[in-house]
């Protein structure tokens, strides 16, 4: 994020309002949690000194300056938070880190308003793929990709998997992780030529597949059982299948799991991947299959239903991707800073909420009461 506040990419012809100011706005917005410019103009007008933009500005301004503020730069600045974040040794003490790919809705309207909206039900919508660095005990969302119309989440997902690649370079993450849409040829071959490993959920998407690992490890013990948070989880594990279609293995490993938790519920699911059991064993691999929900619990949950990702602050189609990386931002700047930072010493980390609940009271200031 070095230098990224003095020059964001501002596509403005005659500003009167520095970029940095406004970009900072809104990311001080985006981390209280504040879903609108509406919000954030309010925000200004009572904490502008606090939240160091040293001005107030209206929300006309920030739309005007969303539609053209660089989305390029933005993502250079957020793959710059990640790899900086690798240097200063935040995920130390993983073996793999990965990224996760996945595709979510972001933001519905009632009518088509920009070149991002899909036609869903009575309305339309806007669908993007996102990846997360995942594995490694924290979990940073950093790019989005939209899908425009006529097209699906693999396509989007490809690009999106190229270009992060590119930003972080080839040796930053050993693999990624997606669920079964992503088992085809094309996609493991666009993985694999970047340098990754994949794993990828597998169920009826490859029915051939999917069979003849179910009748093979139906009457077999698992090959390893051990503890999990209160719970057991066992494997089952094999690398000899045949590859289905136009896939350029020699073998496929399969690898099943059954989840008992703690409470006594019990989870099941198969996993196909390109590690091999030398690199990888079971256990392992079952925290890196385990990985994959690290994208949907700790970017879209979070990022919806907290940051407000499914909010279009305004419909223009610049306006929505760069809402969305601000989004990611924040939640980059918010957990390396409550859970990395702020963690030093021997006292727990904060909560999301305590964190914000302090930020908001930071930003008051005392009054002088009048006693006379």
């Amino acid at each position: 994020m070095e230098g990224y506040l003095d020059e964001p990419g501002d596509g403005r012809i005659f500003p009167q309002i520095p970029a940095g100011c406004l970009v900072w706005a809104l990311l001080m917005g985006k981390v209280l949690r504040v879903n609108s410019l509406h919000g954030v103009e309010d925000l200004l007008g009572v904490a502008a000194g606090a939240l160091g933009v040293g001005r107030r500005f209206g929300d006309d301004a920030l739309a005007y300056f969303t539609e053209r503020l660089s989305v390029q730069r933005l993502r250079q600045a957020l793959a710059g938070v990640v790899r900086r974040s690798k240097r200063n040794k935040v995920w130390e003490n993983s073996t793999l880190l990965g990224v996760a790919l996945d595709g979510t809705g972001a933001g519905r309207s009632g009518a088509c308003r920009c070149a991002l909206c899909h036609k869903q039900g009575n309305g339309y919508g806007h669908k993007v793929s996102a990846i997360s660095v995942v594995g490694g005990g924290l979990d940073l969302p950093f790019d989005v990709e939209p899908y425009v119309p006529g097209e699906g989440e693999i396509t989007a997902s490809k690009r999106l998997l190229e270009r992060a690649i590119g930003l972080l370079g080839p040796r930053f993450a050993d693999y990624v992780v997606v669920d079964g849409l992503y088992a085809g040829a094309p996609f493991i071959e666009l993985a694999e030529s970047l340098g990754l490993a994949v794993v990828i959920g597998l169920k009826d998407n490859l029915p051939e597949l999917y069979r003849s690992a179910q009748e093979r490890f139906r009457d077999r013990p698992p090959c390893t059982c051990f503890a999990h948070q209160g719970g057991q989880v066992e494997i089952w594990d094999g690398d000899d299948f045949e590859p289905w279609g136009d896939l350029a293995w020699s073998s496929v490993r399969v690898v099943r799991y059954r989840q008992v938790r703690s409470d006594g519920k019990t989870f099941e699911a198969y996993w196909l991947t390109s590690f091999s059991s030398k690199r990888v064993g079971p256990r392992a691999l079952f925290h890196l299959c385990k990985s994959r929900w690290g994208i949907e619990n700790h970017t879209f949950n979070d990022a919806k239903n907290r940051y407000g990702l499914g909010h279009i602050a305004h419909h223009e189609a610049n306006s929505i991707l760069i809402d969305a990386l601000l989004t990611f931002l924040a939640l980059c700047v918010e957990r390396l800073y409550r859970l990395r930072y702020l963690r030093r010493g021997t006292h727990p980390p904060l909560s999301a909420i305590e964190l914000v609940r302090r930020l908001w009271i930071s930003l008051g200031s005392p009054e002088a009461y009048d006693t006379s």
